[in-house]
């Protein structure tokens, strides 16, 4: 993470269960209609919208604004759900 974030994001503390049973208003991916098999295959092509959204190490670690992670938090959390 870079040491030269000054602010915390604030803690999510939401229920996001619900993500398994509709789809999500932001991404529009809805799990409840995901076949397991096709999985494997979705996590390999979103790996190239992630190489080319970490490419770049000036904006990578680099926060939006205080309320936004960066590319590389987002890239690690979704490290952490795969």
């Amino acid at each position: 993470m870079c040491s030269t974030v000054t602010m915390a994001i604030v803690p999510d503390e939401k229920d996001w269960t619900w993500v398994n049973e509709r789809p999500c208003a932001e991404c529009e991916f809805d799990a409840s209609t995901t076949r397991p098999a096709s999985v494997a295959a979705l996590i390999r092509t979103n790996i190239t919208d992630w190489q080319r959204l970490i490419a770049d190490d000036e904006t990578t670690r680099r926060r939006p604004d205080v309320a936004t992670w960066s590319a590389l938090e987002y890239a690690c959390h979704v490290r952490d759900v795969y």
